[in-house]
């Protein structure tokens, strides 16, 4: 079953910067902004000739074959014992431990998720909901049109604290002040807030209120029926009898108080857990202690609660060829591997630890370009709010090079808009936009662009086509594939100037300042079509190329509006696949992103544990709170 925190996936395009106890929450209305992959700070080099001869020799299909695939296919947990430490490396320090501050920092977002839970799972195999702290009933009024979502929580949910016996019951309260006093407050700026809001049709927009019912009881209630109530309302969410106090000084004192809370500088063993872990220490730059629970609710068939590593020990490693050393030398219990060192990694396996497989990912990281008014005096803007040129830079987009050369034959490009497992995925609906330096030239021309004696491309106006590309400046396959995509560009005139930045100020421009010009970011991967209500509809505040709109300000995004409304709203399944085939093939069209390859999933883990509940598949990424010593 996905647990409804879908861990950051151990792949070739998204980081590993987390192990798969780390999760993020699976809703409509959240896009957790991931880097594009995690943290080396030397750029790998394109293939050598011994490389490009090890890989040729071994053979894509027979690498993998000496590796061992093991997807969850929805078999049941076996008990185990509570033993041992895991040990596991991270990228990144946490910037935050404060629940609400780490929405829009990944690392933050990963590394307290251990101490969180949220209300419901989705399973991937029957494709349903099932209960996870909370169970759902949907209760619909058809001659009102409305729709209600009761929830339950279980009875033996409690705030607890390390090394304490103090413990808080978790009640409505707590769900209900996180919906409406944190995300529901627009002060806070929560990514969540867009997705309490319905269309109504003509523009006007209605909210999505909850209720409490008593102390485990409480609904959301929809102003008209919606086809992914359980979607839209699940969540995760913090103490009230924490937060809600530093909020009650009001206004901006009280958002700058809830701010403060659980800052990196505070005593990690402070912060109550629901969740499988608590946090018990915190060293910067050298590493992270989380404690087991053995309060937490998740118990197997011999009463012990999940996880069953003891102790969890997650080194601080920002280099990820030094990552690759330590579990290489056993002082790390897992491990995923770039393509340049997946050939030596399977070769070394056996006695020591063994290399598991997945397919390619779901998702794949993207390229947009900024079409913000903001920077309308820019010459980039009057570029990019031309589909033609947005198309053109679909066509100068080589995956196939970027596949060998930097994922070593170990992905495949991503043309679709949902991938399979969304319900109205359709293979016939692909990008039109592939490789094609002669098209997109003709493109650029069709946009009023030519190119000068010296092969520069310049437009209309007579200026030369110039924009920056920003990337995660810790991430050795985001530099290789912008490398490429240069390269490609300055083939036809076109200068790309790669920016490396700060992930925390790469989120920055994209959601605050707006300074930017083209991006590489990941989105992950949307499951559902009502995933991402704050970036595919135009108010979004993720809606990167232009956030924020009040009103369309395109026709195709008004189109895109109203589908994304409709089908939002239409349960006939018969009914709303055309409407979303329409959505998925406008945005194809327009191309306001551009996804870029989807990886293979490789990753180690150490033969010291036993292996009966690991599982790894590019839905659930590797899940390893289960495992325990052999």
């Amino acid at each position: 079953m996905i647990s409804n925190k879908t861990a950051a996936r151990v792949l070739f395009g998204l980081p590993a910067l987390f192990s798969s106890f780390f999760r993020a929450p699976l809703s409509a209305g959240v896009f957790f902004i991931l880097a594009l992959l995690a943290a080396c700070t030397v750029p790998t080099p394109e293939l050598g000739e011994d490389e490009i001869t090890a890989l040729a020799k071994e053979g894509v299909e027979a690498l993998v074959s000496r590796t061992v695939s093991k997807p969850w296919r929805g078999e049941e947990y076996v008990p185990g014992k509570v033993s041992g430490t895991w040990r596991g490396a991270i990228s990144a320090d946490p910037k935050t431990f404060n629940l609400h501050l780490a929405e829009v920092d990944a690392p933050s977002a990963g590394i307290i998720a251990p101490l969180h839970d949220s209300l419901l799972d989705y399973d991937n195999v029957s494709r349903t909901w099932e209960p996870n702290c909370a169970s759902a009933e949907i209760v619909t009024d058809q001659k009102a049109g409305t729709l209600s979502v009761v929830y339950t929580l279980r009875d033996d949910l409690y705030w607890s604290f390390y090394n304490s016996d103090r413990r808080v019951k978790v009640t409505s309260d707590d769900v209900v002040f996180w919906y409406d006093e944190i995300v529901g407050d627009a002060a806070f700026d929560s990514s969540g807030y867009g997705g309490q809001f319905i269309d109504m049709g003509g523009g006007e927009r209605a909210h999505i209120d909850i209720e409490k019912l008593d102390d485990r009881r409480f609904a959301f209630h929809f102003p008209r029926v919606s086809a992914d109530p359980l979607l839209s309302t699940n969540m995760d969410f913090g103490p009230r009898f924490i937060y809600e106090p530093a909020k009650q000084s009001g206004g901006a004192a009280g958002v700058e108080k809830v701010s403060a809370l659980f800052s990196v500088n505070s005593d990690p063993r402070e912060i109550p857990s629901m969740g499988r872990w608590f946090l018990i220490e915190y060293s910067p730059a050298q590493r992270l202690v989380y404690a087991r629970n053995p309060a937490y609710w998740d118990r197997d068939a011999a009463g012990a609660a999940s996880a069953y590593p003891e102790q969890m020990i997650l080194s601080i490693v920002p280099d990820e060829n030094t990552q690759y050393l330590q579990f290489q030398r056993g002082s790390l219990e897992t491990a995923s591997f770039r393509p340049e060192n997946l050939v030596d990694a399977v070769n070394r396996a056996g006695a020591a630890y063994t290399v598991f497989n997945a397919e390619g990912s779901l998702g794949a990281s993207l390229w947009s370009f900024n079409q913000n008014p903001a920077n309308k005096d820019k010459p980039f803007y009057r570029w990019f709010i031309q589909k033609e040129v947005r198309q053109a830079m679909s066509c100068l987009l080589n995956r196939d090079r970027i596949i060998e050369q930097v994922y070593r034959g170990l992905g495949s490009p991503k043309y679709d808009f949902f991938p399979p497992p969304n319900p109205y995925y359709n293979p016939d609906i692909t990008l039109p936009y592939r490789y094609d330096p002669a098209r997109a030239l003709s493109l650029l021309e069709s946009a009023g662009f030519r190119r000068d004696g010296q092969g520069v491309l310049r437009d209309s106006r007579g200026a030369a086509m110039e924009f920056d590309l920003s990337i995660a400046g810790d991430s050795a396959i985001a530099s290789d594939m912008a490398s490429i995509i240069a390269g490609e560009c300055e083939a036809v005139g076109i200068k790309v100037n790669v920016r490396q930045l700060d992930f925390q100020k790469l989120v920055d421009s994209l959601t605050r300042s707006f300074d930017w010009q083209s991006v590489f970011i990941g989105l992950g991967a949307n499951y559902f079509p009502t995933q991402g209500s704050n970036v595919w509809p135009s108010t979004g505040n993720l809606h990167l190329w232009h956030p924020f709109q009040e009103k369309p300000a395109t026709d195709w995004e008004a189109r895109v509006d109203y589908l994304y409304n409709e089908g939002a709203h239409t349960i006939n399944r018969a009914k709303a696949q055309p409407v979303w085939d329409e959505y998925q093939r406008i945005i194809l069209e327009q191309c306001p992103v551009v996804y870029l390859v989807r990886g293979r999933a490789f990753a180690g883990v150490n033969n010291r544990w036993d292996f009966s509940n690991l599982y790894f598949d590019n839905v659930r990424s590797l899940q390893t709170e289960r495992v325990w010593l052999r």
